[in-house]
């Protein structure tokens, strides 16, 4: 399964809200064995939003959406989505019920915007705050408020699913430009993804779907470079 994850907001464009909902999600959705093709941030802006959101959901099996929702002006998300799949933005009956019920909201309590959803829409319930999410085609518009993010996405986690991989990673003593010409052997000799990540020493990280393939690769690389002192247990 192939996911694009998509964050709305000028605050986070302009530094001053750090993307935390991203890293969250893309590593719930890596240990759902789920690959994240994209990390985007767009603006407030509804041609952004339905311009990326539209070109996501051509090229991937699933789109995130986090921030935007809600009646304010800068709550654009909705009419991003629906642009982007071609459909009108209206009250959803099914958001206006839960948040009657199960909020105790009446009807002229709510601000314009609460309840409109792109047409068709499966209301997503937000049990830690107010403003309803949406699944539009498989597109998923979650809030941005983290803790209301993260229960949202634990709540439909199950329709998120691929095959588990598995990770190791080598911490290494060299510059990573020595490196070089044994990564390349070891890409052309075991089935797993290389990554090579440089700081205060390299770390390696080698992944597969295939546990014995991981293995092997780290028993071949260790045997064949200067391993570095590190606390680090996934070392």
């Amino acid at each position: 399964m192939r996911v694009a994850v998509v964050t709305v907001g000028d605050e986070i464009l302009a530094g001053d809200t750090i993307n935390t909902n991203a890293a969250w999600l893309c590593e719930q959705l890596t240990d759902h064995g789920v690959t994240v093709e994209r990390i985007t941030t767009v603006p407030d802006t509804v041609s952004d939003i339905a311009r990326v959101v539209n070109e996501y959901h051509a090229e991937c099996d699933a789109v995130i959406v986090t921030g935007g929702l809600g009646p304010t002006h800068d709550d654009v998300t909705m009419e991003g989505i629906a642009a982007a799949v071609g459909r009108s933005v209206e009250p959803h009956d099914a958001a206006k019920e839960w948040l009657s019920a199960e909020k105790g909201y009446a009807s002229d309590d709510l601000a314009d915007g609460t309840t409109a959803l792109p047409a068709r829409a499966r209301m997503l319930p937000n049990e830690v705050g107010v403003a309803p999410g949406a699944v539009v085609e498989s597109i998923y518009a979650f809030p941005g408020v983290p803790a209301e993010m993260q229960a949202m996405f634990e709540s439909v986690a199950a329709e998120f699913s691929g095959e588990q991989t598995v990770t190791e990673i080598v911490a290494i003593d060299e510059y990573e430009s020595e490196l070089i010409d044994r990564i390349a052997d070891l890409r052309e000799q075991f089935a797993v993804t290389v990554g090579s990540y440089p700081g205060d020493c390299v770390r390696v990280k080698l992944t597969s779907t295939d546990p014995e393939a991981v293995a092997a690769a780290r028993r071949w690389l260790t045997a064949r470079v200067s391993l570095a002192d590190t606390d680090d247990e996934t070392a």
